[in-house]
């Protein structure tokens, strides 16, 4: 008996913009993109741009996509870069809420893919999210 290799059922792509570097989560995000995932943060840092993280093409975020999120916050922070959130779903938001960064990554107001520079604010505790 073989064993069946399974694609990933989604992808971490980076779009590099004029004014801003987007990181489009698309599909299931899970411990099978972390290549993916490494690649995509390397990516954004090294152009310096303000960071958005899209989630609003994802259909399941598990703890690794959390774990990559967390981890680019860290490393924006470290290197001075803005990082936003376009779309996150609720329970991204919800996980860093309760890991304590919630007021500290900002959602995005207006579409990622304008290429405008966009509003940022953060949401209060009450308002949904996705």
């Amino acid at each position: 008996m073989s064993a069946i290799e399974h694609a990933p059922a989604g992808t971490i792509r980076v779009e590099a913009q004029e004014t801003r570097t987007v990181i489009v989560f698309v599909g299931e995000v899970d411990a099978a993109l972390r290549a993916e995932a490494s690649a995509s943060m390397g990516a954004a840092l090294v152009t310096g741009l303000p960071v958005v993280v899209d989630s609003s093409r994802a259909t399941f975020v598990d703890s690794s996509g959390l774990a990559f999120v967390l981890q680019l916050h860290l490393a924006t922070s470290e290197a001075g870069i803005p990082l936003t959130l376009h779309d996150p779903h609720r329970v991204m938001r919800d996980v860093l809420d309760m890991v304590g960064l919630g007021a500290e990554l900002e959602d995005e107001v207006a579409s990622p893919s304008s290429g405008d520079v966009t509003d940022v604010h953060t949401l209060p505790d009450d308002v949904p999210v996705g």
